[in-house]
């Protein structure tokens, strides 16, 4: 058997996040479908991260096991060839076997994507949450100060959750690229709607609604609705996975 292993880019805007669903159209369906067709045979595909409904990738990982003679050139053309437009595989290899994509992760990254100006676009709506007042950075970088290091993320969760709420932020910056403010955070792991949380806390931090220093209490107290809002899906991009 190969442990065949891939890096996929998708827009998340039709689909009900990556993990199979029974109630809409998922990216691991689609892609199931499209190996399962190339190599004549069923697989489950594993993936570093179970995004969400509206969530986009760059670099989610992908790893499956399969016993087709295909090269890995032939596997990535074919795949791709049956893929629609927003899904594609970036790249393919065969891993080592005891290589699983969510298990032998040790950090994932994500950035989510603020488009701050008056006026909406019409290019970026599906990628991009529109903010129309000023965002004050400075604020912001204060406040995710206090998110750094290990906590308990309970108030920046989604119920359901898992029971063991503590993560380790490893990094969180914010900068701005003309209209465009990024968050980019680094974690050993993320709970549900995780980034988004977070980024709906810092967005109001950055709109003078809270204080920095109010993160710590927020923190402290362990309950999701202690917490701000939670900043729509189609802004937040998974990009990468260190092993």
């Amino acid at each position: 058997m190969k442990n065949v292993r891939l890096i996929l880019e998708y827009d998340g805007t039709d689909y009900h996040g990556f993990q199979r669903q029974p109630n809409g159209l998922t990216v691991q369906e689609v892609l199931e479908n499209a190996v399962s067709r190339i190599t004549g045979s069923s697989v489950i595909i594993a993936a570093a991260g179970r995004t969400d409904s509206g969530v986009h990738a760059t670099g989610q990982v992908c790893s499956f096991h399969t016993d087709t003679n295909i090269s890995a050139e032939g596997l990535i053309n074919g795949i791709n060839s049956l893929l629609p437009a927003d899904i594609s595989v970036r790249s393919l290899d065969f891993a080592d076997s005891d290589f699983h994509a969510r298990f032998s992760a040790k950090s994932r990254h994500y950035s989510y994507r603020i488009l701050n100006r008056k006026a909406p676009s019409a290019l970026l709506s599906r990628y991009t949450w529109h903010v129309k007042k000023h965002l004050d950075l400075d604020a912001m970088r204060k406040a995710a100060e206090f998110l750094l290091g290990t906590h308990d993320f309970a108030s920046f969760a989604n119920t359901p959750c898992v029971p063991d709420t503590v993560r380790d932020v490893k990094a969180l910056s914010i900068h701005r690229a003309g209209d465009i403010v990024y968050i980019d955070i680094k974690a050993n792991g993320f709970l549900r709607s995780m980034v988004r949380n977070i980024t709906g806390h810092l967005a109001e931090i950055g709109l003078g609604k809270w204080d920095p220093e109010d993160t710590v209490r927020l923190l402290q107290a362990a309950d999701r609705c202690a917490a701000g809002r939670c900043a729509p899906a189609q802004g937040l991009f998974f990009t990468h996975v260190d092993y």
